[in-house]
């Protein structure tokens, strides 16, 4: 009995209900040689933990103040004015990024001129300007990838923000960032696209998801409107998941994620995927 009580005791210490701890601790009478050792009973308290999460990449950006070089760090030991005031010149600003995904569009269209956003789209690209623009945030920058759906996309939100500079770029059209994991038997891009796409949206990622020059004095508020495969690849990058898990992500048309960027490089996802303020009527993933 007081075996039972031990083990019970163990399991919920380590995370698990009394539910749980009951059932076990009737197993573990049947096994109480194998657990009586404070060997075997560690191994329960264990097995029930969290696995400990792999270390934050604080440079990850390549941005990281305390990696300037050993030259630069000499040059201040001997008090060279501007390696002091490379060390001091540090981010102070926040980046908030918008990323949209765009609008539901004409699947059978015949190459991406074709593939315009249908009337739901065009409603859903409204829905998605007018959220962007109840927030009542300054936005610096909208940038949208240079597909047809997503340039129009842009169009349409770009009238709820008229002083908004819209951007177009090539290297946020959609594509196969990496071969996902576990792999699927419905979408099985040729290894030379998962080569090409991937360099391609790795390097978008480079570009415009980081921490704030040090330049930057106040907080960024930036849209980027581009496609599923393309924010889902940026999302597990910047909160340093493995990439290979970008599929298990869903996103819906003209759906909002939002991630932060602190000065330190930390980086926080504030919202993935949000379309509640669509109407369920108005909600599409294709």
């Amino acid at each position: 009995m007081y075996f039972r009580r031990v083990v019970r005791l163990a399991c919920v210490v380590a995370g698990g209900s009394t539910a749980v701890a009951v059932a076990y601790a009737a197993w573990a009478d049947g096994h109480r040689e194998v657990l009586r050792s404070s060997a075997g009973l560690g191994a329960v308290i264990h097995a029930a933990q969290p696995a400990t999460p792999s270390s934050w990449d604080n440079n990850w950006d390549k941005r990281d103040p305390s990696s300037i070089s050993s030259s630069s760090r000499r040059k201040v030991s001997v008090g060279d004015e501007n390696g002091v005031e490379m060390e001091n010149n540090k981010p102070t600003a926040t980046r908030h990024i918008f990323l949209i995904r765009h609008s539901q569009y004409n699947l059978n269209g015949n190459g991406d001129k074709e593939r315009r956003l249908t009337a739901l789209g065009r409603e859903q690209a409204e829905l998605t300007g007018q959220r962007l623009a109840s927030l009542g945030l300054k936005y610096n920058l909208l940038i949208h990838s240079s597909m047809a759906r997503a340039t129009e996309t842009a169009q349409i939100i770009s009238t709820h923000l008229p002083e908004v500079n819209m951007v177009s770029c090539d290297l946020l059209r959609e594509g196969a960032p990496i071969e996902p994991v576990p792999p699927v038997s419905h979408w099985k891009p040729e290894a030379v696209q998962y080569h090409e796409d991937g360099a391609r949206i790795e390097a978008a990622f480079r570009r415009y998801i980081h921490r704030a020059e040090p330049s930057q004095k106040e907080d960024s508020y930036e849209i980027i409107i581009c496609h599923a495969n393309v924010i889902r690849y940026f999302v597990c990058r910047a909160l340093q998941f493995p990439p290979e898990g970008w599929l298990r992500l869903g996103l819906n048309n003209g759906s909002i994620t939002w991630l932060t960027v602190r000065p330190s490089g930390r980086v926080a996802l504030r919202a993935l995927g949000d379309s509640g303020f669509m109407p369920p009527d108005k909600v599409t993933r294709t």
